[in-house]
C-alpha cells in the first residue's frame, strides 16, 4: 500500500512535547529543508491524544502553497502524510 511506503520512508518530524506556538516555525522549517532535499514526502507526528496540535498542524497545511495535499496516515492516526509541491 502506498501509505505504508510512504512513511516508512519519509523524512519525519515529532512535534511531541512542543506547544502550538512553535508548530509554524518547526514545520516551515521542515518544509523548507525537505523542499531543498527534494522529498515529496514528509511525515509530521502530532500523536493521536494532541488535537491541538493536529488541528493546529492542518491549518497550518491548508494555507501553505509548498503543500500539495495532506491527509492524516490511515495506519497511525497520530500522524499526517504530508505530499510536498515540488
Amino acid at each position: 500500500m502506498k501509505s505504508d511506503i510512504v512513511t516508512s520512508k519519509s523524512p519525519h518530524l515529532d512535534l511531541h512535547g512542543e506547544t502550538k506556538d512553535f508548530l509554524p516555525i518547526l514545520v516551515d522549517e521542515f518544509i523548507n529543508d525537505n523542499i531543498k532535499l527534494k522529498n515529496k514526502y514528509i511525515i509530521v507526528i502530532h500523536g493521536h491524544n494532541s488535537s491541538v496540535l493536529k488541528k493546529e498542524l492542518q491549518i497550518y497545511l491548508k494555507n501553505d502553497k509548498r503543500v500539495k495535499d495532506y491527509y492524516i496516515d490511515p495506519f497511525n492516526i497520530g500522524q499526517t502524510v504530508i505530499e510536498l509541491d515540488i
